[in-house]
């Protein structure tokens, strides 16, 4: 099972698009594909017409109530299909807002989900966790749980400057964990019209050279219309630029991730 983590400690840059593109060209490919939604907010649970508010629906928070006697079923009692074929989702609940202050004074909080992802790893492929853009116990779940992280980053001035403290965050949790992980910069909402789109994707390729994407996700109106169908945007429209996009990138990963093994 590969797990992929896609964070950012500013919001708006991707991350669910990026989730959601990535996993339904996986389930395409035909892997079998869990998301995982740790965002209170819940736009990739609401992406596929789910509730975060539902107070009776299996979430992520129920990852946290489990004990080191859970076993596979619970997990998998929290998983529901999508109207995609192979993927299947962990939905988030408003309720994991409430987790750092409930978490105060309690060991193993930071594992929870490599613990609750480590009973179905026969089930899944590949899983996606979509986290929120806040450090704290959500998103340190996110990057102990992941062999890889996904940086999505939006061409913009701001977006880079949030960049620099998600990479301060990742050399504090690898440090603390004793672990490694790689991770991808991705530039995403690429306009090639604006000047400060273009100076900004140079800068992230003169800053990063290492570790960004070669291409990038450019501006895609069809985007937001695959999210009003809850569908990934290879489903949407299999020829738009952003499908292309994720296909590519989809591509490198692969090809990175068997060069590794």
């Amino acid at each position: 099972m590969n797990v992929w983590a896609i964070s950012n400690q500013k919001g708006g840059v991707g991350k669910t698009t990026t989730a959601v593109s990535l996993a339904g060209l996986l389930a395409e490919q035909g892997q079998r594909v869990l998301l995982v939604d740790l965002d209170p907010h819940g736009s990739l649970t609401s992406y596929f017409g789910l509730d975060p508010d539902e107070p009776n629906a299996p979430t992520t928070y129920s990852l946290f109530e489990m004990t080191s006697a859970s076993t596979k079923d619970d997990v998998i009692s929290c998983v529901q299909p999508t109207q995609i074929k192979g993927m299947a989702i962990i939905q988030s609940s408003t309720a994991l807002a409430t987790l750092e202050r409930q978490m105060v004074g309690k060991s193993g909080m930071g594992l929870k989900i490599s613990h609750a992802l480590n009973l179905v790893a026969a089930d899944f492929d590949y899983v996606l966790i979509d986290s929120p853009p806040i450090l704290g116990v959500l998103m340190i779940n996110a990057l102990a749980a992941c062999d890889t992280l996904l940086v999505p980053v939006q061409t913009e001035f701001l977006a880079i400057k949030g960049l620099e403290r998600m990479l301060r965050t990742c050399e504090m949790v690898l440090k603390s964990q004793k672990k490694h992980f790689d991770y991808l910069i991705i530039p995403t909402m690429f306009d090639r019209r604006t000047h400060a789109s273009t100076a900004s994707l140079r800068e992230l390729r003169n800053t990063y050279p290492d570790t960004i994407w070669a291409a990038m996700v450019p501006v895609d109106t069809r985007f937001r219309d695959a999210s009003q169908a809850g569908l990934p945007i290879s489903v949407f429209d299999k020829n738009t630029r952003g499908t292309e996009a994720y296909r590519s990138l989809l591509k490198h990963l692969l090809v990175k991730s068997k060069s590794a093994a």
